[in-house]
């Protein structure tokens, strides 16, 4: 199907067509890009008209340029602007304009990107559903999952993030969202706010894209829940709680098991039970704001509840696999927890809680007791008291259920010396220097998580821990 026309992405940037082209996608990166996409020279490390002539000849319908670059013919298919960032928005808006999609916007401190991924499942089982895809959702990423919205896309969802005071709210009125849901507001880039409270602030402005009577959609178990809430009534907007305080989507009771959640809820005075494909109590609360954003948006509750029993996490955000540590002998396997994408100290907490829960397994491995182990990287922009945050997580209630946990960084250093002697593995600067010794600390039936912010590489570990084995689906988490 046609995405955009020479014509109709001439009219939307007013920039100028070269040739009568049409794209059927759009791309940012040759490495990815496929045949008939639009190819869009953005300018960042590396300025993208380098690669222009790499995009055409791998097959791209045309090129979003603001020049010509020496090593293109001229009259190859081209769409020319003035600035190609400002294009790819202008492409965006034009994209949201045209669509009769209902459009939800997420944004949270923690928990955003697993919200989108729990919103797609429901709306794709109810209908042409369009997303985010991985974690989009910045100045670029936005409008370039705009502009590759096609016109008979039912729901969409839109993930907007931010690093800084002021990013969200012109992301925000790009998107033009029906609802807009808020998933938390936590210690998260305090280099950039001097509070929780400005967090908040700056999450709010989520609503700005909101047109009067759009749907706030409000975790009302976090502190900053007030906020939040003044910002709606201030927008004339329809607010809609959800937590174990709320009053519309009410939690009242989440029980973890070793493969599922079980949930127990209200929605709006309903008796609501359902189960999600996954371990965690902080995914039961997304799954719950999830559920009140698809039925504010006309998708089927009960549909919708039966999507999240189906729902799996997505790489590096808490997905599991069984990893089988001998191609013959297939019960010695052990447990891995991919969580390595990013971490906080709220969203670390969660994730150790989902550890502490996990079953293990004995008397299949040389060491005859299955433990919970973890390998934890520093948690990144936390400011000034990042090294008390990362102390904190020694008094966790489910600190104290791991049998032994590896550090990785400066920061984690905090936790580490805190560690009774009994927890405490090993600890290395980096991710690379505990890869030596992975085969002589793990062993069949244990449970491993791997967590940290991205820069502390503890995908690193988890790609060490796969090729111990070979992974396998499990059919029940599929």
């Amino acid at each position: 199907m046609t995405l955009w026309t020479a014509a109709e992405a001439a009219t939307a940037t007013k920039g100028r067509a070269v040739g009568n082209w049409a794209c059927n996608g759009v791309s940012i990166d040759t490495r990815t890009i496929e045949a008939g996409d639009l190819f869009v020279a953005l300018t960042d490390v590396r300025d993208g008209h380098d690669f222009v002539a790499a995009a055409l000849k791998k097959g791209a319908g045309a090129a979003l340029v603001s020049r010509i670059p020496d090593n293109v013919p001229d009259d190859a298919p081209l769409l020319i602007v003035d600035d190609v960032l400002a294009g790819l928005e202008a492409l965006g808006a034009a994209a949201r304009a045209r669509t009769k999609a209902k459009v939800v916007a997420v944004t949270g401190s923690v928990g955003k990107t697993s919200t989108k991924e729990m919103l797609l499942a429901i709306f794709a089982d109810q209908g042409r559903a369009h997303g985010s895809v991985a974690s989009y959702n910045n100045h670029w990423g936005v409008p370039l999952t705009l502009a590759r919205m096609p016109v008979d896309t039912d729901f969409a969802v839109i993930e907007i993030g931010m690093n800084h005071p002021g990013e969200i709210s012109p992301l925000a009125r790009l998107t033009k969202p029906d609802a807009a849901l808020i998933t938390t507001g936590a210690a998260v880039h305090l280099e950039a706010f001097t509070s929780v409270a400005e967090i908040a602030v700056e999450k709010a402005a989520i609503f700005d894209g909101l047109e009067p009577g759009g749907v706030a959609v409000i975790n009302a178990d976090i502190e900053t829940a007030a906020i939040l809430m003044a910002k709606a009534v201030d927008q004339r907007l329809r607010d809609i709680e959800f937590g174990v305080h709320a009053y519309h989507y009410k939690l009242r009771d989440v029980q973890v098991q070793d493969d599922v959640t079980i949930v127990q809820a209200d929605a709006d005075g309903t008796p609501l039970l359902f189960k999600i494909g996954t371990p965690g109590r902080h995914f039961a609360m997304n799954a719950l704001g999830a559920l009140a954003v698809a039925q504010a948006m006309g998708a089927d509750l009960a549909l919708a509840a039966h999507s999240l029993g189906r729902w799996t996490p997505y790489k590096g955000r808490g997905v599991r696999e069984v990893i089988h540590l001998d191609p013959v002998d297939t019960h010695l396997t052990l447990n891995l927890i991919d969580d390595s994408y990013n971490a906080n100290p709220t969203s670390m907490a969660a994730a150790l809680e989902v550890l502490a829960a996990a079953d293990v397994t004995h008397d299949i491995g040389r060491v005859s007791k299955g433990r919970r182990i973890a390998y934890l990287g520093d948690m990144k922009e936390l400011g000034q008291d990042e090294t008390a945050l990362h102390a904190r997580l020694a008094h966790l209630d489910a600190t104290s259920k791991i049998d032994v946990i590896h550090c990785v960084g400066p920061l984690m250093h905090a936790l580490y010396d805190l560690l009774p002697a009994h927890q405490r593995g090993d600890w290395a600067e980096s991710a690379e220097a505990l890869l030596p010794s992975l085969r002589s600390h793990l062993d069949s039936g244990d449970v491993v998580l791997a967590k940290g912010s991205l820069s502390m590489k503890l995908g690193l570990v988890v790609d060490a821990i796969r090729k111990m084995g070979h992974p396998v689906v499990d059919d029940d988490r599929a």
